[in-house]
């Protein structure tokens, strides 16, 4: 589950378009908890720009405190993973470049769509887009950031 009402859609290049897209009667709406793989298959255009998921989500808490951004449940094992942060944004990618060619840990091969990442963040191409959080640091200024990856079973 994404604590998220909006996204940010992509030009068929996986740029930001610069607009905030409402998540509600899409395929990006992560609400209510839903299987990643419902949906990723449906005829929208922002999934096939990315072949899938590969999206940064406005999350509904931008003033800046930890808040909770994201929820995913195992059924199976009960595991859950909560994502905490300050950032404004969530890239939600689904391993859509992924086909078992470049070897991962221990040699381990990662087929297509076989893991899928929650990247807290700004919104990408930030400094081109008016219409986002600005990401610019001044001299003198100081950066600072909070996410925490919370795991526990049921």
């Amino acid at each position: 589950m994404l604590r998220a009402r909006r996204y940010t859609p992509v030009t068929p290049g996986l740029i930001p378009t610069g607009e905030l897209a409402p998540v509600a009667d899409t395929p990006f709406d992560f609400t209510t908890p839903h299987v990643i793989g419902a949906r990723i298959g449906e005829n929208h255009a922002q999934l096939r720009f990315g072949g899938g998921y590969d999206h940064n989500w406005v999350l509904d808490s931008t003033d800046g405190s930890l808040a909770l951004a994201a929820t995913v449940r195992e059924p199976a094992s009960g595991r859950i993973m909560e994502v905490l942060t300050t950032e404004p944004g969530i890239q939600f990618y689904t391993g859509n470049f992924l086909d078992g060619n470049v070897p991962g840990k221990s040699g381990a091969a990662y087929p297509y769509r076989s893991g899928f990442c929650l990247e807290t963040q700004h919104f990408p191409d930030s400094v081109n887009q008016p219409n986002f959080p600005s990401t610019i640091l001044r001299p003198g200024q100081t950066y600072r950031s909070t996410t925490v990856y919370r795991f526990s079973a049921r």
